[in-house]
């Protein structure tokens, strides 16, 4: 087996973590590639690094099998750039804060492998959004896990987002933005915005207005293999175009195309993994004293 590991920045509270993982695949034998960015951290906290491995920027040849993030959602978004076809199963370990994508704690690394080499595990197929406009937006890795989104670049004053829905006129959005999010997406920036929870399997995407100027605008659920064409007016130099984590400025010349990737993402999920236990747990869902 190989794996390859992914975080952004190594903190001196991941200093047993990262010795024990180094530990536990080197006693079973799998072979690993961790980001150079990520190595280079590591090898300043003197923390003893396996002879075999091997370093990586891209992932575009010997893809393994499986790509390990470790931070918190955020940084398992970025894996994205690694991982633009959506091929390589990931799995995140959490070492953030809410953890709601990376499911793994930091005190399961040895349950983790042990459950990977008796296949407990199963794939969890996740949408993706893809964006399409007359610029070359985000360039080769303009797609998204969680969400599209399009906001207004000042403080000052809001924007219109004229929606299509496979060419039909569905609205014009006086808003500060406007969200188009996959059911992954539907427990982030959505959810604060008052959008609603999809189960990750619904085959469908939320549009969720951001701070919306009229009282009869909800958000609304429709099918993901709808297309999304926008057209936005404002009065300042341009407007934002964001994927997830990743931001563009954007000229209101620019018309815009969202839409289902083509390719569907893989999330490596232990078999005693549950979705509703998660929001249950993390987002207090239906939290009531009563039922104590």
């Amino acid at each position: 087996m190989k794996i390859a590991i992914f975080g952004r920045v190594f903190k001196e509270k991941d200093r047993d973590l990262i010795q024990n993982l180094f530990k536990t695949v080197t006693e079973r034998a799998i072979k690993i590639s961790i980001h150079k960015g990520y190595l280079e951290q590591i090898y300043t906290a003197n923390i003893e690094i396996p002879e075999s491995i091997d370093t990586f920027e891209e992932l575009k040849t010997n893809p393994p099998d499986l790509l390990i993030s470790i931070g918190g959602d955020g940084t398992l978004l970025q894996t994205l750039s690694f991982n633009k076809k959506g091929k390589i199963p990931v799995l995140g370990i959490n070492t953030g804060r809410l953890g709601f994508l990376t499911s793994i704690n930091r005190n399961e690394i040895v349950a983790m492998f042990k459950a990977i080499e008796e296949k407990a595990y199963y794939l969890e197929k996740r949408t993706m959004l893809v964006i399409k406009s007359t610029e070359n937006l985000f360039g080769e890795v303009n797609i998204a896990l969680n969400e599209c989104a399009i906001m207004k670049s000042e403080s000052t004053s809001m924007i219109t987002v004229h929606t299509y829905l496979d060419g039909e006129f569905l609205n014009s959005y006086w808003a500060d933005g406007l969200i188009i999010a996959t059911p992954t997406g539907s427990t982030g920036y959505s959810l604060s915005c008052g959008g609603p929870i999809l189960m990750p399997s619904a085959k469908s995407l939320v549009l969720t207005p951001i701070a919306p100027h009229n009282l009869n605008l909800r958000p609304l659920v429709i099918a993901d293999d709808k297309v999304i064409s926008l057209k936005v007016e404002g009065r300042s130099a341009h407007f934002l175009c964001t994927m997830d984590s990743r931001y563009y400025p954007v000229n209101f010349s620019t018309e815009l195309t969202v839409h289902k990737a083509p390719v569907l993402l893989k999330m490596l999920r232990l078999k005693d993994y549950s979705f509703l236990r998660t929001i249950r747990d993390k987002l207090m869902w239906g939290a009531d004293r009563r039922n104590q």
